[in-house]
């Protein structure tokens, strides 16, 4: 006879979520139009009223969050001149992991032309959240790409803060079909712990990453005049043709302070979901 423990982790498992968003975006007569459009499961993707020449994308999961087990996989291609910005309707939760870690997969493709802002809101995992995610990004040698990420280790404001669990990142940048930026980042174990030492956050509780392409020493430049207003530490660099810039605040709110200040000297525009 299976134990009770048996019983739930089956359970458990069976009811895991899954979802899935592909599609593409082409420029015609100057405007940016959606192509096909396929999603599964939990994740979906709506398409506000457009602004400009650009198209806006915006991620819901109603599933409500990210539990452990669960898989989510997101595959966009943006076809030759045109613009395409992406967010999400709220901040992503990744709830604690009896078991095997959530699965994260995002698949960009940028074409001649093309710029790309993926601009979702913060990730924020729970005590025992356990979570893989991995970047696939292809691009044009003329395209050009705004990609940040903010995660959150506990909801400080409230009192919480993650401890133990497991957080790996793995990102692939690739640029005229050769990879120029390659990084994983894993933290598992007594994270808290980890997070204090001073070579890691130095007791800080959100960490942030804005990817520009294409990036030089002048843009970096430019970013570098603000540093005195920022909150938490940011730091800031150029090679290979584009610019990235680490962040690391005590909170989610002042990263993303940070992070704002940062996209507005790089000349981003930011969705209007990250105003309110």
């Amino acid at each position: 006879m299976r134990s009770d423990v048996s019983v739930t982790s089956g359970v458990f498992e069976a009811n895991r979520a899954r979802g899935a968003v592909r599609f593409d975006v082409h420029a015609r007569d100057g405007v940016t139009r959606r192509g096909a459009l396929h999603e599964s499961g939990s994740l979906r993707v709506r398409f506000p009223s457009p602004e400009g020449e650009g198209l806006s994308g915006v991620f819901v999961n109603t599933a409500g969050g990210v539990a452990g087990g669960d898989s989510f996989d997101i595959d966009i291609a943006a076809g030759q001149g045109a613009r395409l910005t992406l967010t999400t309707a709220a901040a992503e939760k990744i709830y604690r992991a009896p078991g095997a870690a959530a699965q994260l997969s995002i698949a960009l493709k940028v074409d001649a032309d093309a710029h790309l802002a993926w601009l979702p809101q913060e990730t924020i995992l729970f005590d025992r959240a356990r979570v893989h995610r991995r970047f696939d990004i292809a691009l044009d040698e003329t395209a050009s790409l705004l990609l940040c990420e903010i995660v959150v280790f506990g909801r400080t404001a409230m009192g919480e803060r993650m401890e133990q669990g497991e957080f790996v990142d793995r990102w692939r940048l690739s640029r005229g079909g050769r990879l120029v930026f390659a990084e994983t980042v894993k933290l598992d174990g007594d994270i808290g712990a980890k997070l204090g030492r001073s070579a890691v956050a130095k007791g800080g509780a959100a960490i942030g990453t804005a990817l520009i392409v294409p990036g030089d020493e002048a843009l970096v430049e430019r970013i570098r005049e603000t540093s005195e207003s920022f909150s938490g530490e940011v730091g800031i660099s150029a090679w290979n043709g584009f610019a990235i810039a680490r962040f690391c605040a005590q909170d989610a709110a002042r990263l993303r302070a940070d992070m704002m200040a940062v996209l507005a000297r790089a000349g981003a525009a930011l969705p209007r979901l990250w105003l309110n």
